[in-house]
């Protein structure tokens, strides 16, 4: 049986990680390593020769006399737990298939349940960050209006339901008709506002977009991109039109690894919970390096202390 190579990669090993980044040493050099790949400099004055401090763990700048720690400035600032800690966590989360829950996450690297779920959400930051600073630029991209959670009983149904989740869904699609990369955005509605908002941060220039023929989506087309609006008429037939074979697929796989994983998300930190997905999903190819990969974006994250994840901000 011919197995597929991408799914059936070996992906980075927990006994291989633990001899890259086992110890505290080992954590805090390739700290060093990503944040300053071609060695030491200032971002006071830009100067490259320093010394380390004996008494703390601080690098000095020979010229200006600036004092700065491996951590500061980045997602792990101000961190009371010890970098395997985070390491660890960062192994979990980047090479699971589906996901961890952040209760799965405390038993496994031994802290409170907040402290776990704290160190989930700034690791899905940083992925929702990356991946939000880098369009969707295949010259094809399927995109379909989708919707998470159950409704309320108050008579309401179909798309003005109380109680569901709108995100866009988002497939660029290969010349051979694979699926590159993902997006999966929530949005406050399916209006032509949110949807011009969306795909001006969203799509690279002039893509060739398509999608059901909801009226919403008439804004790609005033956005200036490429519009092919199909009229799919509703019903399971819909969902099994060539044209949007990705984006349905895919649709269906984050709700399943969602369903699976999770009781309950909360709207407020639902974009983080897509943003994650979207992130493995969009670095299929080399697992066994995306744990360097994250670190070397995450030493470029600017801090996000608790209170601001209290309030997370929709992808639009």
């Amino acid at each position: 049986m011919c197995k597929n190579k991408i799914q059936f990669q070996s992906g980075l090993s927990l006994h291989s990680f633990l001899s890259q980044y086992g110890s505290e040493d080992q954590c805090r050099n390739a700290l060093v390593h990503w944040r300053w790949p071609q060695g030491f400099v200032c971002p006071s004055c830009g100067h490259d020769k320093y010394c380390r401090l004996k008494t703390r763990d601080l690098f000095q700048c020979n010229s200006c006399r600036m004092q700065i720690s491996i951590t500061a400035g980045t997602i792990f600032a101000s961190t009371k737990l010890s970098l395997t800690t985070w390491f660890l966590s960062i192994y979990l989360i980047t090479q699971s298939k589906v996901s961890v829950s952040a209760l799965s996450l405390k038993r496994t690297i031994g802290v409170s349940y907040n402290t776990a779920l704290l160190i989930k959400h700034k690791i899905q930051q940083v992925m929702k960050e990356r991946d939000d600073s880098k369009p969707l630029d295949a010259a094809y991209i399927q995109v379909d209006d989708a919707y998470w959670g159950g409704k309320k009983r108050d008579g309401k149904r179909g798309r003005g339901a109380t109680g569901k989740i709108p995100f866009v869904a988002a497939v660029s699609i290969g010349d051979k008709g694979h699926p590159l990369a993902i997006r999966f955005s929530q949005v406050n509605g399916f209006s032509k506002k949110a949807i011009k908002a969306w795909a001006d941060k969203h799509l690279a220039p002039k893509r060739n977009v398509v999608t059901d023929g909801l009226e919403c989506f008439t804004a790609f087309q005033e956005c200036g991109h490429e519009h092919i609006a199909i009229i799919t008429g509703g019903g399971p037939q819909s969902v099994e039109m060539p044209e949007f074979k990705w984006v349905n697929t895919i649709i269906g796989n984050v709700k399943n690894a969602l369903h699976g994983t999770f009781h309950a998300i909360s709207k407020k930190h639902f974009p983080r919970y897509l943003a994650e997905f979207c992130y493995r999903f969009n670095r299929r190819y080399n697992l066994e390096q995306m744990v360097a990969r994250f670190g070397y974006v995450a030493v470029r994250t600017t801090p996000t202390p608790q209170r601001l994840m209290k309030v997370a901000e929709s992808c639009r």
